[in-house]
């Protein structure tokens, strides 16, 4: 064996050393993870990180274990579970994302929140201490007709340059002609628990599969989901801008679902947009800025990548240029540093 590589074994994270080649191949072309997390009990489905801004060598990746007795964990920078933090019993949570600063009890509260799909709720907890802050749920997508329009599965928070925050939530089935994504604004509710009020219905669907992954650009004030074997579309984030498509892209290329969705700054307005094209095993890159204009797909060792997240802070001195958490099929998530991202997109 490798003196540089690790055993995984049950309840342990796998770190990766640079000769080795986890997942799905061992052709150099590959992007491969530096740690695999320790795996989930039922299905990873889902990640989101969260920065610790006082020091962020202790930030966090929370996961989703998409299942009836379903949990979401929370993983250190090495991939370990922190068992303290783990939220279990939701039912079959879906997505989740992070948001900082809103206010409760007149205190910024940094949070995660997750879709439980069984329920029909978003789940709302307090970071870095996973506390429940939403009086267990808030429900999404009241009053619609038809059970199968209220299949709750995607969510994003998007964050104004006011500090107003907004839900977006997705479900499984919805309106062609627009309203297939419903935004809530996030308050108080005057108990110190989150309050979601319903501010606009938008965002088209092709009919051709779902609609789950959801990313917000805060900066440039853009809404992305990926229409399943269609393309993804973009929207903006501020309701009061309108409801207009402002674009449809990545309408080819993909071996067959739009999955995850993730952001990566380089600087001021610039930057990529990753895609995962789950059945290759690969994501699409695409410009940020402009009109999204195709970069380069890449091949990553994670197999059947559904969710993904990416932040390009410096966290510690594995990630010095930010981290990009990547669902993989075998209950576990893999964290890769931008460099590999980067020379990958070079060669």
């Amino acid at each position: 064996m490798n003196k540089r590589n690790l055993i995984l074994l049950a309840g342990t994270a796998l770190v990766l050393g640079a000769g080795c080649k986890p997942g799905n191949s061992n052709t150099a072309d590959i992007i491969q993870p530096v740690i695999i997390t320790e795996p989930v009990k039922y299905d990873s489905d889902d990640p989101a990180i969260w920065i610790n801004k006082a020091d962020p060598s202790k930030s966090l990746v929370i996961g989703t274990d998409k299942a009836e007795d379903g949990a979401l964990y929370v993983f250190d920078l090495k991939g370990k579970i922190i068992p303290g933090l783990v939220v279990r019993n939701i039912k079959r949570p879906n997505n989740v994302d992070v948001a900082y600063g809103l206010m409760l009890n007149g205190q910024p509260v940094d949070f995660a929140v997750a879709s439980e799909r069984m329920t029909g709720k978003l789940r709302f907890f307090s970071l870095p201490d996973m506390k429940p802050i939403d009086d267990g749920g808030v429900p999404v997508f009241e009053g619609e007709t038809g059970e199968q329009f209220r299949d709750l599965m995607g969510i994003a928070v998007y964050t104004s340059p006011e500090g107003k925050h907004y839900a977006i939530a997705g479900r499984k089935n919805g309106p062609t002609d627009g309203g297939y994504l419903w935004q809530y604004e996030l308050s108080d509710n005057g108990q110190g628990k989150v309050k979601a009020t319903l501010v606009r219905k938008f965002g088209k669907y092709s009919g051709k599969k779902e609609i789950e992954a959801i990313a917000v650009d805060n900066e440039l004030g853009y809404i992305y989901y990926s229409d399943e074997q269609f393309g993804v579309r973009k929207y903006y984030a501020d309701p009061a801008k309108g409801d207009s498509e402002l674009a449809v892209f990545a309408k080819t290329g993909f071996t067959e679902d739009h999955e995850g969705i993730s952001i990566y700054k380089t600087a001021p307005g610039k930057g990529y947009l990753l895609v995962s094209d789950q059945g290759a095993n690969k994501f699409q890159v695409f410009k940020r800025e402009g009109n999204n204009d195709f970069v380069k797909a890449v091949t990553v060792a994670a197999s059947h990548s559904d969710g993904s997240d990416m932040v390009s802070a410096p966290l510690d001195s594995t990630f010095k240029h930010g981290l990009f958490v990547v669902m993989s099929d075998d209950k576990t998530f893999h964290y890769y540093r931008w460099e590999d991202v980067e020379k990958a997109l070079q060669q």
